[in-house]
């Protein structure tokens, strides 16, 4: 459970990343251990990046997203839709990211349960504040570190599918799969269903 990660800000240099998300997991799914998929990406440039430090800064997220998935997920990036894909992809960075899953869960949800599509830029602010209050490793950010969280959070919002438009800060749910759904509440993880505001 993301509960027993740190606060960390290490999504200011990994953002969605769904393309670099599908390479790994299909490196995996064909039996590649991480260090020889580290070799692959960085070799032969999988994540087709101009500059390599790039490359060093997002590929350590991705490898931690992709390595809490389960046979079944892995399958069902490669194999399902895209929108599962990205739910998939979505579900990963909650995973790995205590900040942005409590975001999730008690800004996200929250609206989307009361009807309320609106995502202000105020609702980020407040969320940001109420964490520094509460961790002095978030207080300790510095103001672009935070400023540029918020900016990612946004990025992620909008390429997962549930904000709509980021001008308007237009809301919507996603559409999750019965069979995904099934399988996240069966193996326990209701909790980053209910938090997509399923």
């Amino acid at each position: 459970m993301s509960q027993e990660l740190d606060y960390s800000a290490t999504l200011t240099g990994a953002s969605f990343l769904f393309y670099e998300f599908k390479q790994v997991v299909s490196l995996a799914e064909q039996g590649f251990t991480e260090a020889e998929i580290k070799e692959k990406v960085l070799t032969d440039n999988l994540f087709q990046y101009k500059v390599k430090s790039s490359l060093k800064r997002s590929l350590p997220s991705v490898l931690r997203r992709v390595s809490v998935l389960d046979a079944t997920l892995r399958k069902l990036v490669l194999a399902d839709s895209l929108d599962s894909g990205k739910i998939i992809n979505l579900y990963a960075i909650m995973k790995t990211d205590r900040l942005f899953f409590e975001f999730m869960n008690e800004v996200v949800r929250e609206k989307l349960e009361a009807g309320n599509f609106l995502l202000e830029k105020k609702d980020l602010n407040q969320y940001f504040a109420f964490k520094a209050e509460q961790d002095a490793g978030v207080a300790s950010w510095t103001e672009q570190t935070v400023k540029k969280l918020k900016q990612v959070f946004v990025k992620i919002l909008l390429e997962s599918g549930i904000l709509k438009n980021k001008k308007t800060g237009e809301l919507t749910r996603l559409l999750m799969d019965e069979r995904l759904k099934r399988h996240l509440i069966n193996i326990g993880d209701i909790a980053y269903v209910k938090a997509m505001g399923e």
